[in-house]
């Protein structure tokens, strides 16, 4: 089974996918397959861009457990 970085992130939220691949939403709307477009997710690894898809389950893993940080733009106080 391949890791799918989109499902897991849509399990805690309450959208799941039925037996047809058709996305059944909270609210039970459901997003037929064929409306739906494949997103690929890249992430940076030893140095470079790299789709999740390709990762080894090691690193798909590792992914999953990755904590992301956000980094505020603040100006440096000027110095005298």
């Amino acid at each position: 089974m391949k890791y799918n970085p989109l499902k897991k992130s849509m399990d805690y939220k309450g959208i799941r996918e039925d037996e047809n691949h058709n996305l059944v939403l909270v609210d039970g709307t459901v997003i037929p397959a064929e409306k739906r477009t494949r997103c690929e997710v890249y992430s940076r690894i030893v140095g470079y861009l790299r789709p999740l898809s390709q990762y080894n389950k090691g690193k798909q893993e590792e992914f999953k457990s990755r904590k992301t940080f956000n980094i505020k733009n603040e100006e440096a106080p000027a110095s005298k």
